[in-house]
């Protein structure tokens, strides 16, 4: 039967600081044997030393100053007594002096030696020697003089160990290795592998991404005409919108090296570092290259150049960026090397950093339409255990301005709340409590509301509902709500439409039904409460926006105050004068007034039905889409939209279908 070779006990490591341990434990050796250790000396007291002085006993007597202790021999004739019989043994001592036999501890040296002296002279003690000297030890001396050195060096080190991010951490844990890159490679046999399958929707900025794989796989397809790889393109977006995924598709798919690390993995305390690791990330990519690098949250060290610059405390992130500017595009040219990075901060970037040659590519990443969410949410339905009936398209029109990140949370928060609930599997009413959880926060029905406020609160919700049914380009309602969410105390959810160009009867038409919950609030009550401060800020930064941003109001006329490199924003003086900043706040007021008294007048016209609405909402406290459909009849110019929609649908089949029909003839072969 063969022996196992795994059952031989292993052999311990040597180690460096055995060597350490075995020199203190020899120096202890030294200390405690060459000290007088392991002999026969004892303990005596003043009046036992006395007597003994008396009787003859003592041949010497060394008192020690520095210790204020003594040390007694005894002669030979007194050792061969028997009192003195449990001193008389041979004494072992590694010291090659002579061991006392007795040791006293005294107290004021002159008292001691005037007593000693009297017993001599009384008794003519002539052969006792008595000695006052100080004793000192060497090795002692020695320890206690380089310890303070030791634990100087020692913390000193300890402290280097730890700022260059300790033994295991860091580029290699040394003080020396602090301006290595921090980047990580990708390794596609160990790490978890993110394809372009799992990346639903972005089909442009998937497209491009997925060329500059291909250029690094096939690069003579591109080079054999003359044309040169691209040297970087940058993702920008909204957050939450995939970019960062996208770099992990890439990493996932490309049968290259793919360092990937953070823009504040440049960022260290000491002068210098941020420089020293992009030279040392680049040389890393182009020992392996063909190689991707990419950089998450690029805007950390690639923020404009002399901006803002008032203490000069960002010299270190410039001369980071300027290193990273001359790597992508210098005279040390890095072929095959391709830089990703990611921001959502565009406007604030550099503008040498944006130039073609560096990053030739800018590839936006937006919000997901209608089309590209159901495609997210099929991702994302994967691992969940949902109802057949569940209806993918229903989710993804309840769930508009939702990017990617989003709506992964809702799915989680779904399957959190039918395991919640113990059901079987997830449904459509996990998924709408799921957004109305992510939208408007967690319900609160234990807060404690008097029944005036419940009321005042009914009416406010209600007049939103009533004004947005009434007008033609507010969003439809889907929910109303009296029950208190997070810090709102009832809220009202709307589908709005998603539109790429917005009209001013589309804007007027939201301001007006934003300001309906004041508006019954003042038709009911005749009092107003500040329950409407979220809408009167929503609807002021509407207001201002169509004055100076969009150019839609007639006395400003065609002028924009925008600035989209972002940099107004850290100046002092506005773009206006004074006389012009006048005119915007009485358009602003003038306009947000108009909607006011016409959300006024459309309650009143209605003021049964909307206090019918209000009690209903009394009652069930939550109210839906065909509550409202029996009060007010439905919507007049809801069946054009239900057309337009119908239209849209049906292109986008036609358009599918005609694609599949190509594809089928392009694959027959030929005959």
């Amino acid at each position: 039967m063969a022996k196992d070779n795994n059952s031989t006990p292993n052999k311990p490591k040597f180690n460096t600081w055995w060597i350490y341990g075995l020199i203190a434990i020899l120096l202890i050796g030294f200390q405690f044997f060459g000290s007088g250790n392991f002999t026969n000396t004892k303990k005596a007291s003043i009046s036992e030393v006395q007597e003994y002085l008396r009787n003859g006993d003592i041949s010497k007597i060394q008192a020690i100053i520095n210790t204020h202790q003594a040390k007694i021999f005894l002669t030979e004739e007194a050792l061969a007594k028997d009192v003195h019989k449990d001193v008389s043994g041979q004494p072992f001592s590694l010291s090659a002096t002579a061991s006392p036999q007795y040791i006293v501890n005294y107290g004021d040296q002159a008292i001691f030696e005037q007593t000693i002296n009297k017993i001599k002279e009384d008794n003519e003690l002539t052969g006792t020697v008595v000695t006052f000297e100080s004793e000192s030890n060497l090795l002692t001396d020695f320890i206690i003089t380089l310890l303070p050195f030791v634990l100087i060096i020692g913390i000193w080190l300890y402290l280097m160990r730890r700022m260059s991010g300790g033994a295991g951490g860091g580029a290699g844990g040394q003080i020396f290795n602090i301006g290595k890159s921090k980047a990580k490679l990708f390794d596609e046999k160990t790490d978890t592998r993110t394809s372009f399958k799992d990346v639903a929707g972005l089909e442009g900025a998937k497209e491009e991404i997925e060329e500059i794989v291909e250029f690094l796989k096939n690069p003579d397809k591109y080079t054999s005409l003359g044309g040169k790889i691209p040297k970087g393109a940058l993702l920008v977006g909204p957050p939450g919108t995939g970019k960062t995924l996208l770099a992990k598709a890439v990493a996932g798919e490309a049968k290259v090296p793919f360092f990937s690390l953070s823009g504040s993995d440049f960022v260290e305390m000491f002068v210098g570092v941020g420089a020293s690791r992009v030279r040392d990330l680049f040389k890393q990519a182009k020992d392996k290259s063909p190689a991707i690098i990419f950089i998450d949250e690029i805007d950390a060290i690639g923020r404009a150049r002399g901006k803002s610059n008032f203490t000069g405390s960002n010299d270190e992130r410039e001369n980071t960026l300027n290193q990273l500017l001359t790597e992508m595009d210098g005279f040390g040219t890095n072929t095959n090397v391709i830089v990703l990075a990611a921001t959502n901060r565009a406007d604030v970037l550099d503008k040498a950093l944006m130039r073609a040659g560096r990053f030739d590519r800018q590839i936006y990443v937006d919000l997901p339409d209608i089309r590209e969410r159901k495609e997210i949410f099929e991702v994302h339905l994967r691992p969940i255990k949902t109802s057949e009936t569940l209806d993918v398209d229903f989710l993804a029109k309840q769930t508009p301005g939702f990017s990617g990140a989003d709506i992964a949370n809702v799915c989680n928060e779904a399957a959190l709340i039918a395991a919640r609930k113990e059901k079987k599997a997830v449904s459509k009413q996990d998924f709408l409590d799921a957004v109305d959880r992510i939208v408007g926060g967690l319900e609160k029905k234990n807060k404690i509301i008097t029944p005036r406020e419940k009321k005042t609160i009914a009416y406010h919700e209600a007049g939103h509902a009533t004004v947005s049914w009434m007008l033609e380009h507010a969003a439809p309602l889907v929910k109303v709500t009296i029950v208190p969410r997070g810090q709102s105390l009832g809220a009202a959810w709307y589908l709005p439409e998603e539109r790429l160009i917005v009209r001013p009867d589309q804007m007027k038409d939201e301001m007006c039904a934003t300001l309906g919950g004041r508006a019954a609030e003042k038709v009911i009550f005749d009092e107003i409460s500040t329950g409407a401060l979220s809408d009167l800020e929503k609807v002021t930064k509407q207001a201002r926006a169509m004055v100076t941003i969009y150019g839609l109001n007639d006395e400003i006329g065609n002028l924009t105050y925008y600035d989209s490199s972002g940099q107004n924003e850290y100046g002092f003086s506005k773009p206006y004068s004074e006389q012009t900043a006048l005119t915007i706040d009485k358009e602003i007021s003038k306009l947000i007034e108009e909607q006011y008294k016409r959300a006024i007048e459309l309650l009143s016209n209605n003021k049964d039905k909307l206090t019918e609405l209000a009690e209903r909402l009394l009652e069930k406290e939550v109210i839906f889409k065909d509550d409202l459909e029996k009060i007010f009849g439905k919507r007049p110019f809801e069946k054009d939209q239900l057309e337009a929609e119908a239209e849209l649908e049906e292109k986008s089949k036609q358009e599918q279908l005609q694609s599949e029909t190509e594809s089928e003839t392009e694959s027959e072969p030929e005959k």
